[in-house]
């Protein structure tokens, strides 16, 4: 499939799939005629990193992450390294820790709100 109809299927745009695939998450063959031609495994692969991106991890360690990773089901592969596996659980960590502050925000606000509204 051409980019444009990736894009669409994905809700992605054009120019971040350029992105991607100039940082190694996204592999595109070419045309006689220099069209990106994808194959249907592209559509998993890029929810895929947009998930990722949404968690919170940058390009590089989504490259890192990627082909340990199955694009169907987004499960692991086997070939996760042990350096890998200790920079997920960073940044898991990483993640526990900003959902605590989040939590922290949220219960304070939940305090001014209930003054405000004389409780």
């Amino acid at each position: 499939m051409r980019i444009g109809e990736l894009a669409r299927r994905t809700g992605v745009s054009e120019w971040s799939l350029r992105y991607y695939e100039k940082q190694g998450l996204l592999a595109a063959e070419r045309t006689p005629g220099g069209h990106r031609e994808y194959p249907e495994a592209a559509v998993d692969r890029v929810v895929r990193i947009q998930e990722l991106f949404a968690a919170g991890l940058g390009s590089g360690r989504i490259a890192r992450l990627l082909p340990c990773m199955r694009d169907a089901d987004g499960g692991p592969s086997a070939v996760a390294t042990p350096r890998l596996v200790e920079d997920l659980a960073a940044e898991r960590a990483r993640i526990d820790r900003t959902i605590a502050d989040l939590l922290r925000s949220r219960e304070t606000l939940d305090e001014v709100i209930d003054a405000a509204r004389g409780r």
